[in-house]
């Protein structure tokens, strides 16, 4: 809630500089700047495209122009949808230990200049993937517009069903995938397509999982969000586990369906007959994935944090687990595309 200060009941003459300075601070934090790490998805199917040669005839200055306006398209677009969903979830978020401080839920944004802010955000976020040229733009701009249809959906009634509340913020995700892709005109490996949704499937689940463990009852984390009526710390745990595992395994399905281009061999046969020693280098980016995915899944059993983003920012062996799957994945699909 505002303060007497802010309201101007007690102090005669308010600081209009440091109250100017608080609102553009507040803006940013409503626009949740750092869940644009999420748009990295939007990165997936271009850097997996120009490994097998497939954008060759695509100058890569062009490249970087259609996939960064992609990517602010879909970062802005989230963004209008974060302030329309905290402008409905104030009362609620006023009853959670860290989301009570977010900008409107302690009254540093005023209501009237959320709803500009997020219209704002919503209109140049749309109007950046129309800078696309081609074609292609007005399938990134669909996309765009059906994840923001998706996220309203979640919003208006999907985040009080069990399960499809879940599917409902994967798809956005997968959404991501697709838009990054049609940006630069590419067709989507179904592989990454399928490890996508069950990441975010996993993402999600963890969140809820974390949740619980934060807020110490279920009667607690039920206030904060009504379908953890539906959930249990079992059922989360399990579902954890489960998308965990379909998502490493839907990874490495993807680079077995890469053995041909990817693989690198050490030693030929003397007889002619066949391939030598070898081994696809993509397999190596396996081990990082284990270890951050094992990593999140041990940290939010313990409750240390309620959302698997803010752990991959904050946790230093995900942090790095993270790197080196990057740069492993990035180095090798080079190396293959290059070959």
């Amino acid at each position: 809630m505002p303060t007497p200060d802010q309201n101007g009941g007690h102090d005669s003459g308010p600081d209009t500089t440091s109250s100017r300075g608080g609102l553009i601070r507040g803006l940013i934090r409503l626009a949740r700047v750092k869940q644009w790490t999420k748009g990295i998805f939007v990165l997936i199917g271009p850097v997996f495209a120009l490994s097998d040669g497939t954008l060759d005839a695509v100058g890569i200055a062009d490249l970087v122009i259609w996939v960064a306006l992609a990517f602010f398209g879909f970062c802005l677009a989230a963004s209008g949808c974060y302030v329309f969903n905290d402008l409905a979830d104030i009362e609620r978020d006023r009853t959670h230990p860290r989301k009570k401080h977010r900008p409107l839920a302690s009254g540093v944004v005023p209501i009237g200049i959320a709803k500009i802010f997020g219209v704002s955000l919503l209109v140049v976020g749309f109007g950046c993937t129309l800078l696309i040229p081609g074609n292609t733009k007005w399938w990134v701009a669909g996309l765009v517009l059906a994840y923001i249809v998706n996220v309203s959906a979640y919003s208006a009634g999907l985040k009080h069903l069990v399960i499809i509340d879940v599917l409902s913020l994967s798809t956005g995700f997968v959404l991501r995938v697709l838009g990054g892709c049609a940006a630069v005109n590419v067709a989507p490996s179904t592989w990454l397509l399928n490890a996508t949704l069950f990441l975010s499937m996993f993402l999600a689940f963890g969140k809820r999982l974390g949740e619980r463990r934060l807020m110490g009852s279920d009667e607690s984390a039920i206030a904060v969000r009504d379908v953890q009526l539906s959930y249990t710390d079992q059922l989360l745990r399990m579902l954890v586990v489960v998308t965990g595992v379909a998502t490493l395994l839907t990874y490495t399905g993807y680079i077995q369906s890469r053995e041909d281009d990817l693989t690198m061999y050490f030693v030929n046969r003397p007889d002619g007959l066949g391939n030598g020693f070898g081994i696809n280098l993509l397999w190596i980016s396996v081990l990082p994935a284990t270890l951050a995915l094992l990593r999140t899944i041990t940290l939010l059993m313990r409750g240390t944090y309620d959302d698997p983003t803010e752990l991959a920012l904050r946790d230093q062996v995900v942090r790095i687990s993270g790197l080196l799957f990057v740069l492993t994945t990035v180095i090798v699909l080079l190396i293959g595309g290059n070959s």
